[in-house]
């Protein structure tokens, strides 16, 4: 059986997107209005998109509703009654900072009859990075970009940022107390751990300050004095399990990349072609897992194993990327081309890899596809794909082919999507 490759994955990449969309998934999770106040807050690249769903399935008193969440730049969503603010990702500024010290100052004095709803998803540590004091934002700033180039993985990441911050690591869901509070969060994150999620600000935390040293000590990083007193002092440890004032708190996942891979499964099966899932938690360096992947998709191509073609074999998780090079960075087209180079061209295997929130990387752009003639057509236009992937430049290589995929502003983010089609002989 053939089928248009191309077309059958974009498709499935948009039924994964539509299936984390807010409106789908926050109204089953709302609760019941509050004999007190109502406060929404949140934070991420779907947050906007959350409130706005908050506020059209709301089953109390509009009038009630208020609050503050933050997002991307170019992110926002019209809300009649909560108030949105933008700022930048993944390198946090100022906006994001103000945003943050405002959301603390909104949850003080509030009681035990009082809720607050707060609407997590991905993206929520750098647009929330109120610093400890004496840390300063451009010492963050900085911090953020050796982590995002030295190749850790998002735990890691989160885990340093959580100790240096004055909002995540429970440190918000603290400071609401003695009020309810209720998470709604969209998962980005390999195993969907709460505390990894916009570095859980509303969620217990075990680990330390001397976890956090041990990652900057592994991957190379130098702290200014600053950022090192507060983590050999201990004074940026987080808030422990156990502690009496997130006794009144509740967290509820409502979408995670395995329903976002299920979602595209069924577009595969639909179009009859069966759909396998390796995995929704694949970590690793995005061109190794992607010359992994293709020495998988090669076996089902050639051998009938593990799988029979034609099928679709199916991937979420965080891959990373160590910057060697100038280029314009991005896991998923890094993945991609490492992809197509292993590959060599095979006559019968397709793939898509892409970011569900419409950003890989840096770049305003979701991710790439390739096909048979991915290799070949960059020959004939004198692209050079191994010095792409040794400059990191995936992004590159593949809009001078035409191959990107830009889906614009999606408003949620349920992390990476691969999915490879592997036909029939």
């Amino acid at each position: 059986m053939k089928v248009a490759g191309g077309e059958l994955l974009r498709r499935m990449f948009d039924a994964a997107i539509a299936s984390a969309q807010p409106d789908l998934c926050v109204p089953p999770h709302l609760p019941a209005p509050p004999r007190g106040r109502l406060l929404v807050i949140g934070a991420g690249k779907a947050s906007a998109a959350m409130a706005r769903a908050v506020e059209r399935h709301w089953p109390g008193p509009k009038d009630m509703l208020g609050g503050l969440v933050v997002t991307r730049y170019g992110y926002s969503m019209p809300c009649e009654h909560i108030e949105i603010v933008e700022a930048a990702h993944p390198v946090p500024d100022a906006a994001g900072l103000q945003a943050a010290a405002r959301m603390l100052a909104l949850v003080q004095d509030l009681g035990p009859d009082d809720l607050v709803l707060c609407l997590i998803s991905g993206g929520g540590s750098a647009l929330l990075p109120l610093p400890l004091e004496g840390v300063t934002l451009a010492e963050k700033q900085a911090l953020n970009r050796a982590l995002l180039a030295c190749g850790a993985t998002i735990a890691e990441m989160n885990c340093v940022r959580r100790h240096l911050s004055a909002i995540k690591g429970g440190r918000l869901a603290a400071a609401c107390h003695p009020a309810r509070v209720l998470t709604l969060a969209i998962s980005d994150v390999p195993g969907d751990h709460p505390g990894d999620i916009a570095s859980g600000p509303t969620v217990p935390d075990p680990s330390t300050c001397a976890d956090a040293l041990s990652i900057v000590r592994r991957h190379g990083i130098e702290l200014p004095p600053a950022l090192r007193q507060a983590l050999d002092s201990g004074r940026g440890e987080s808030v422990k399990p156990g502690d009496p004032r997130l006794a009144g708190a509740s967290f509820r996942l409502i979408a995670t990349p395995q329903l976002a891979l299920e979602a595209a499964a069924r577009v595969a099966r639909e179009a009859g072609v069966e759909a396998h899932i390796l995995g929704d938690a694949l970590e690793g360096e995005a061109r190794d897992v992607g010359t992994v992947l293709a020495g998988i998709a090669h076996q089902v191509a050639e051998r009938g194993q593990p799988f029979a073609p034609p099928c679709v074999l199916l991937s979420g998780g965080e891959t990373t990327v160590t910057m060697r090079g100038a280029g314009r960075g991005g896991r998923n087209v890094e993945c991609l081309l490492a992809m197509a180079i292993a590959l060599g061209g095979h006559p019968r295997i397709h793939a898509l890899a892409g970011d569900t929130d419409g950003v890989d990387g840096s770049q305003d752009i979701a991710g790439a596809l390739i096909g048979p003639d991915t290799l070949a057509r960059a020959a004939a236009r004198g692209l050079k794909p191994r010095e792409a992937l040794a400059d990191n430049d995936g992004h590159g290589f593949f809009e001078a082919l035409g191959c990107s995929v830009v889906t614009g502003p999606t408003r949620t983010n349920v992390n990476d999507f691969r999915a490879i089609l592997v036909e029939s002989p």
